[in-house]
């Protein structure tokens, strides 16, 4: 089994990414890459009403081509044929290109965390693609603590961090203690 032990976040505004399948999980996947600024293209004989056409860059109404890696530096595969999945992964790999095969860890450079968000706050939460629904409950109990008093939270915090380092201080040398124990107070231990 592969392992995901490296969490990252990617700033992928206006990075080309192709999704290969246009069904209902494809579609999920497509809305959260756009919804980070990605530039989508989508490759598939089929598209779901679920997809939003008016979101995507191109909508190439086919059967995946390995041409269609051309230019893209993500690829998300999501079929639901473990076979093309598995050629689409293959031929970006070798093309050196990151990609995911949703639901089939072997054939993934990463795979996506179950993701809770509000405002600029995000709490990620993978098991390494042994239980998808593990992930997707634990991401909703962490999403609970993503309340609009934290949301302001980190406005505040960020205000002042900037207000040390323009001062010529570091953020670092700063116990923020006291602020986060206002919003969140710390778990008790037992």
């Amino acid at each position: 089994m592969r392992s995901f032990p490296y969490p990252v976040f990617l700033d992928l505004q206006d990075v080309p990414v192709l999704v290969v399948g246009a069904g209902p999980i494809a579609a999920r996947k497509v809305a959260g890459l756009v919804a980070a600024g990605a530039s989508v293209r989508v490759v598939a004989p089929d598209v779901a009403p679920e997809l939003d056409r008016s979101t995507i860059v191109e909508l190439r109404q086919r059967r995946y081509e390995p041409a269609d890696l051309d230019g893209v530096r993500l690829v998300v595969s999501a079929t639901g044929d473990a076979g093309v999945d598995a050629t689409v992964a293959a031929d970006a790999t070798a093309a050196g290109i990151w990609v995911n095969a949703a639901d089939q860890p072997a054939d993934c450079s990463f795979i996506l965390p179950a993701i809770a968000r509000n405002g600029p706050l995000a709490v990620a939460v993978s098991t390494g693609g042994a239980s998808p629904a593990l992930a997707r409950r634990l991401r909703d109990r962490a999403g609970e603590l993503l309340t609009d008093d934290v949301v302001a939270l980190a406005a505040d915090l960020a205000a002042q961090r900037a207000a040390v380092r323009a001062a010529g201080g570091s953020t670092e040398d700063v116990d923020w203690s006291a602020a986060l124990d206002a919003v969140l107070p710390p778990i008790a231990s037992s």
